[in-house]
């Protein structure tokens, strides 16, 4: 059950965390809706309402939602297909509806079902593709923005290849700026004097003296200056018509058309499987332990899309990119999430002209402190230390999310777990083991509590390499369940193969009928435990 906690109980850690959050958010919001081929306002849109309404509504206390860079290859093919930015919102509108339902019908439980080292490998997969694709920022060399969780970009490099291209383009006046961030983030909470002024976020302070020392470059005509295509960019309306005009809504005279629903369903379903492992994620990075009802945040996700698509913002999902800055910033309830969202949309309105000024560079430095606590190395050595079942998922997850994408990792570390999953399984089944005595060995096979389908394979394997001639005990004495397919393998093998190969058989505890609770399942094959001490063929 999710503890309920005033909101406002911790408001100078959230504010400030709140604050972080929306440097970060701001150029992402900007950079998505730029690869995603959409209105650049569109991503301001989605980050408000992910912030304010979304966060409002979740009962996450973490988790930040917005445009994801998950969803722009979706987003960027779906605008071209169905030819208009305004179908394309209405596919949108769609996909939050059948996400409201998806909550209703609680389909939000399989979130239950990701492993603890899949969802911490895709987080230290996620914190290296933040490095890499953060240094090249950090160099002044800032490319058209290429997503902040996929190793392959639009632009046709990835996240190494990309680094290599930082050579050509090395902008010393960002390295200045970056390193200058880098040194206020590091040690501000180590400084004394420093550490005690918590109102202040070191995020905060980055910023303002990056702007300061920029303004300084430019006016005194230094080749340090750091130009306007290295700074963030926002659109600046300079009055109500510009800025009514902005707002786009959905084309509802395309709901008859198939490939919106299409879209709709897709976006849906990827925005759902995002959202789920982020708060999972989430509520792993919670210090305080406190676990999210994901139905109820399908729900959220729903009503925050339907009202991005009415109001002409991207579809949105839950951020690991995000939610890990605000965790690291030190937030303790979702009105971190929701100052966040306040101040996207008071900073667009009022001081669009302000955040325009800051590098690039300083961002990036903020974001390599998310990504280096993301893709700690002690992460690493403690899924080592707890064997290879542990490890593998975990690694295999990591790789995957720094090599492919965040699905796909995920995908192939919960393909492994199921594997080992299989394998624990087949060794649990039964207990196997050989006596020997004057008159021949005896062979003892003591079945488990519980007997699934699963364990089916194993133990006809076991079965076929009996020998002829051999004396065998199969001890269902502790079990509760037998599956159906593994007590005909057992009945096949007693009255038919044994009969053959001269095997004697002796089966012990089985009942006349199994009932595998809450199933409705009634296995009714008859065994009658044999009391004698003779084999029975």
């Amino acid at each position: 059950m999710t503890k309920k906690i005033n909101v406002f109980a911790n408001l100078k850690s959230d504010f400030s965390s709140g604050l972080v959050v929306f440097l970060v958010a701001l150029p992402l919001c900007l950079g998505i809706a730029l690869a995603s081929g959409a209105p650049l306002f569109s991503g301001i849109i989605s980050g408000v309402i992910g912030g304010i309404v979304v966060g409002y509504l979740s009962q996450s206390h973490l988790s930040v939602s917005g445009p994801a860079a998950g969803l722009t290859a979706i987003v960027l093919t779906a605008i071209t297909d169905l030819g208009s930015f305004n179908s394309f919102l209405l596919a949108v509108l769609i996909a939050g509806i059948i996400q409201l339902v998806l909550g209703f019908i609680k389909a939000g439980t399989i979130s239950n079902y990701f492993p603890n080292n899949v969802i911490e490998g895709m987080l230290a997969g996620i914190g290296v593709i933040i490095i890499l694709k953060q240094i090249p920022h950090a160099f002044g060399y800032d490319p058209d923005f290429e997503g902040d969780e996929a190793f392959f970009q639009l632009d046709g490099q990835n996240s190494f290849s990309e680094i290599f291209q930082v050579v050509n383009h090395v902008q010393l006046g960002s390295i200045i700026i970056a390193l200058i961030s880098l040194a206020i983030l590091i040690l501000w909470n180590k400084i004394t004097f420093l550490k005690s002024i918590k109102l202040v976020p070191p995020a905060l302070v980055a910023v303002i003296v990056s702007i300061l020392l920029n303004e300084f470059f430019i006016q005194s005509g230094s080749n340090l200056a750091i130009l306007k295509e290295h700074l963030v960019s926002l659109p600046v309306p300079t009055s109500l018509e510009e800025f009514k005009n902005i707002i786009v809504t959905p084309d509802f005279s395309a709901i008859s058309n198939s490939k919106v629903w299409i879209v709709a369903i897709t976006i849906a379903v990827v925005a759902s499987i995002e959202t789920l492992l982020c708060i999972e994620a989430s509520d792993r990075m919670d210090a305080l332990k406190r676990y999210t009802n994901t139905n109820v945040e399908l729900k959220a996700q729903g009503i925050g899309n339907i009202l991005s698509a009415l109001l002409g913002g991207l579809p949105m999902t839950s951020v690991v990119v995000r939610t890990t800055a605000n965790n690291t910033a030190g937030a303790k309830s979702k009105m971190s999430t929701i100052i966040h969202g306040g101040l996207l949309l008071v900073s667009v309105l009022a001081i669009p002209s302000i955040l325009n000024k800051i590098p690039l560079a300083t961002l990036a430095a903020v974001l390599l402190m998310v990504g280096y606590k993301l893709a700690n190395p002690a992460t690493v050595k403690h899924f080592w230390e707890k064997g290879k079942y542990q490890f593998i998922p975990f690694i295999a997850t990591f790789a995957a999310v720094v090599f492919t994408d965040l699905l796909k990792g995920v995908a192939l570390g919960m393909i492994i777990s199921v594997i080992f999953v299989l394998k624990g399984n087949m060794k649990r089944a039964y207990n196997f083991r050989k006596e020997q005595y004057q008159d021949g060995d005896v062979i003892h096979i003591d079945l488990a509590q519980e007997v699934s389908f699963l364990n089916k394979a194993a133990i006809k394997e076991t079965i076929a390499s009996i020998p002829s001639n051999s004396k065998v005990i199969i001890n269902a004495s502790d079990t509760v369940y037998i599956a159906h397919d593994v007590l005909d393998l057992i009945k096949e093998f007693k009255k038919i193969r044994s009969k053959e190969e001269n095997i004697k058989v002796k089966l012990i505890g089985f009942k006349e009928g199994y009932d595998l609770e809450n199933s409705g399942e009634d296995e009714k094959h008859v065994f009658v435990e044999s009391k004698k001490n003779n084999y029975k063929n």
